[in-house]
């Protein structure tokens, strides 16, 4: 009687352990920078609700005739103001470049850095309460 031989050959195991190797050599590259992609996604996150503090701030100084008021109006004369505008003020890690918006509704580009890295974006800054 002959034995009928079960299981795999050093030949097969060896091949699969190459297409393993080669597969992990092309996908970690791809996980390894996931970093710096998710400190960009952060930053533009916090860019949009920068641009959305200021657009809001503005929509409640507009209701009060442009006066400062607690809740509704805050002064914004310079893209630096932004910390007052947002609920809990500037994220910690991010900065903003000063820029003056000299008057009620006065549109400027904002610039915003993430300090951990260096990034920057840029938003819409609105004065408003002047």
């Amino acid at each position: 009687m002959k034995k009928h031989q079960l299981g795999f050959t050093m030949i097969e195991l060896i091949v699969v352990i190459v297409i393993l190797g080669i597969l992990a050599a092309t996908a970690l590259p791809k996980f390894i920078d996931l970093n710096s992609d998710a400190k960009g996604a952060a930053l533009k996150g916090v860019a949009g609700a920068a641009a959305s503090a200021m657009t809001i701030n503005y929509s409640g100084c507009a209701v009060t005739q442009h006066a400062p008021t607690a809740g509704k109006c805050v002064k914004v004369d310079d893209c630096n103001d932004l910390g007052t505008v947002m609920q809990g003020g500037l994220p910690t890690g991010y900065t903003v470049a000063d820029g003056a918006l000299a008057a009620n509704g006065t549109e400027a580009t904002c610039t915003i850095t993430q300090t951990d890295g260096g990034l920057t974006a840029t938003f819409v800054g609105i004065g408003a309460g002047i």
